[in-house]
């Protein structure tokens, strides 16, 4: 049995201060998460607590952004609605790629094997031009390549090669053919 009252963290860096901490919280509960917040402010909002967001950049309403200091989105991406982006790593957004409504990418794990259920954590890295398509799942420590599909409702444990399509409920890796 585990006894999560000795659980302590260990290896996890929020990194920023409590006070910055609270005050991010505070500034996404208030104003971004609201439709009638402007993109361009939310991006900028963003930027101020040191989210690396480049030009072009659209992040929809009700997206959820645990610490946008570990966050880094290049030019060109979408953010759909309800998407929650929680990084306690490092979450890397490639140019040009879509995360579709409601999509969940969670870098945070735990050690089921270990007594206090401690954390496991890892980063995730999404390549240009990817779309993940609406209420899919990226779990830590997955990269997915470049030109590659994760299809709506799928769940994505590992790495997927460049040029990829991911589909629900069995989570197949195919090669990707786009039409033209």
């Amino acid at each position: 049995m585990k006894d999560l009252s000795g659980f302590q963290g260990y290896g996890y860096d929020k990194g920023r201060p409590k006070a910055v901490q609270a005050l991010w919280l505070l500034a996404q509960s208030t104003l971004l998460q609201h439709w009638w917040f402007p993109p361009k402010l939310r991006v900028k909002v963003l930027r101020a607590f040191g989210a690396k967001i480049e030009e072009g950049v659209l992040i929809r309403h009700g997206v959820t952004i645990h610490w946008p200091w570990k966050l880094e989105i290049k030019k060109n991406s979408w953010v759909g609605v309800g998407t929650w982006i929680l990084n306690l790593e490092q979450v890397i957004i490639g140019e040009n790629s879509c995360l579709s409504q409601d999509t969940y990418i969670c870098t945070g794990s735990h050690l089921f094997n270990h007594d206090n259920f401690e954390f496991d954590n890892a980063p995730i890295v999404i390549g240009d031009r990817v779309w993940v398509a609406s209420r899919a799942s990226i779990l830590r420590g997955v990269t997915v390549g470049d030109d590659s599909v994760v299809g709506a409702m799928a769940l994505v444990t590992k790495d997927v090669p460049a040029g990829s399509k991911v589909l629900a409920p069995l989570g197949d890796v195919s090669p990707y053919q786009p039409k033209k």
